[in-house]
């Protein structure tokens, strides 16, 4: 009796191993895939803030020529 027991504990904690196997296989590959999602949403911020950049130097420019044609406006009496 004891051997039916210790047969069946044993094909049991086998059983257990393999599952264990199986999920450290499976949180490699989702540390592989957050890793990568990580890596991909620093890109995603880095041209975010490049793109805002842009936006600024493109509302400074804006804004002097606004200057500009209020000045131009201004000495050829042009402005209501």
């Amino acid at each position: 009796m004891a051997t039916n027991i210790d047969n069946l504990l044993l094909e049991h904690l086998r059983a257990i191993r393999g599952d264990v196997g199986d999920l450290r296989e499976d949180v490699r590959e989702l540390r592989y895939r957050v890793s990568s999602i990580e890596s991909a949403l620093g890109s995603v911020r880095r041209e975010l803030s490049e793109t805002h950049a842009d936006v600024l130097i493109t509302h400074g420019r804006s804004d002097r020529l606004d200057e500009r044609i209020h000045r131009i406006e201004s000495r050829l009496d042009l402005s209501q």
